[in-house]
């Protein structure tokens, strides 16, 4: 068989294995990214004293309307309800 052949299949072995090593590596750098950035979601939640209620709520008032949220509406209506 020609050299050349045999040569550029293990070439093309090599690099299938180093793409499969390298997705493996940036399925774990993508786990990590998510945990960490649902690390910072539960502080800030957290340094908030948001309960649940809370939070669902705020999460409704921002897809409903997000400019309320940002007037501080959420506030108000929380005061009221107590």
């Amino acid at each position: 068989m020609n050299a050349k052949i045999n040569k550029l299949r293990g070439e093309l072995a090599k690099n299938k294995n180093k793409i499969s090593e390298l997705q493996s590596r940036n399925r774990e750098i993508e786990r990590q990214i998510t945990e960490l950035e649902n690390n910072d979601i539960l502080e800030l939640v957290h340094s908030h004293d948001l309960d649940i209620t809370q939070l669902t709520a705020l999460i409704e008032m921002m897809k409903n309307d997000p400019a309320a949220a940002l007037r501080g509406e959420m506030e108000e209506t929380d005061h009221e309800e107590h």
